[in-house]
């Protein structure tokens, strides 16, 4: 089936409001001066830093007066179905004959991801004709005004971003997982809601070395943190020592995760692969659990905590290290300061709302420099819900903590 009635002279409207926004900003996809009740398809384009294509579309139908609103209409199908206002970016996925284990993030945050929206005629095929009217709408992670400064620092690497504006802003420490490199998205994404945020690279991809994992380096990074926080000219929170102590435990309490990892090559008979010969590593960490010699003493942590968990997390027993945790702070009476986060059908990779879930993803092996795609798990939809509301709920978490308390003490 396809349309009829859109001519020259009646060309359809597309408006993408607002065109310009934080990744974790909503927007609003309109069309008009469409024919009443007509099949037509709209389409997200986005070419990445990696030179892959993802794409996104929902198939939509206008209503009496030739309109289509992709926050108040259903989409019958495509890669997303029903209300989904922002279905056009969350559902994102690489084109058909892509490469396999894509995971799309970003490097360049000066920059933004450049997405083409698009309609189309019918409910048909829609690659091989061109698009009735596009519009290219700009998603940024790094706002107006933040300061990003790469730091080199002796053995330091990382990235400092800054908030615009004289403060004061409380000071975060980034650290990701084992997968390795410097990565600054989510760091310039937590600038943009008013923090100082550090993006800490603490190994190259691929080449975890033991030296390159001593607690000393992390100490050497809170401290760095620590001096830009007292600076006058960046005028920023200070932290108490108490405070300073808490997070360096809160610190090594992260890295156990991820020395773990050195351990890993050491158990390689736990890894598993599916149907598609992905790797699947969460019974590496189950046995890691129950290795009392590898685990930090979570009842020591005199600081909140949050945890936020994919219930069916393929790469980490995410649910069963929540409930060790859990267990052992309430036996110390320390349980009210632990929050959890658990989500259902939801993987690995919980990223910033609306970024395209990966169920399966590329990874180099430290013991071979090989490349072998990890299986992470989740299904498509709730993963999406979850990383949209437990960024809403971190986001609440930090700014209760470090900005409510530190106000209560001054």
């Amino acid at each position: 089936v396809t349309a009829t009635g859109c001519t020259a002279s009646t060309p359809p409207i597309l408006s993408v409001r607002p065109s310009r926004a934080l990744v974790d900003e909503a927007f609003e996809v309109l069309v008009e001066n469409l024919p009443p009740v007509s099949p037509f398809t709209l389409r997200s384009l986005l070419h990445s830093e990696d030179g892959d294509d993802w794409e996104a579309y929902g198939r939509y139908v206008s209503d009496h007066s030739g309109r289509v609103s992709v926050s108040e209409d259903l989409s019958f199908g495509g890669t997303y179905s029903g209300m989904e206002p922002m279905g056009l970016i969350w559902s994102l996925r690489p084109v058909p004959g892509s490469r396999t284990g894509l995971r799309l993030r970003k490097k360049d945050v000066t920059t933004p991801m450049l997405i083409t929206i698009s309609l189309y005629n019918g409910h048909e095929d829609f690659r091989d004709n061109s698009p009735l009217v596009s519009m290219v709408t700009e998603r940024w992670y790094m706002g107006p005004g933040i300061q990003r400064i790469e730091i080199t620092d002796g053995e330091l690497r990382g990235a400092l971003f800054i908030p615009p504006g004289p403060g004061p802003f409380p000071g975060i420490l980034d650290l990701w997982g084992g997968g390795g490199g410097l990565l600054e998205y989510r760091s310039a994404l937590l600038a943009s809601r008013g923090y100082v945020c550090l993006a800490l690279e603490y190994f190259k991809t691929g080449q975890m070395k033991s030296t390159d994992m001593s607690f000393e380096y992390f100490e050497v990074c809170v401290t760095f943190l620590l001096l830009h926080l007292f600076s006058e000219s960046v005028n920023l929170l200070k932290w108490t020592f108490h405070d300073f102590k808490s997070s360096l435990f809160y610190i090594k309490f992260f890295l156990c995760g991820v020395c773990d990892a050195l351990v890993l090559f050491l158990v390689f008979n736990k890894i598993r692969v599916d149907e598609n010969n992905h790797q699947i590593w969460r019974d590496v960490g189950l046995a890691l659990l129950q290795e009392p010699s590898m685990k930090v003493d979570v009842a020591k942590i005199n600081c909140p905590l949050l945890l936020v968990n994919g219930c069916d997390d393929q790469n980490w027993c995410a649910v069963e290290t929540a409930d060790d945790i859990s267990k052992t702070m309430n036996a110390a009476g320390k349980g009210h300061l632990l929050t959890r986060l658990d989500y259902p059908e939801t993987g690995h990779l919980i990223e910033p709302p609306f970024s395209p879930h990966c169920p399966a993803g590329n990874i180099i092996m430290y013991s071979s420099n090989q490349k072998v795609i990890q299986r992470y798990g989740g299904k498509t939809k709730p993963h999406s819900d979850a990383q949209d509301d437990s960024w809403r709920k971190i986001l609440s978490f930090l700014r209760h903590h470090l900005y409510c308390s530190q106000k209560a003490k001054m």
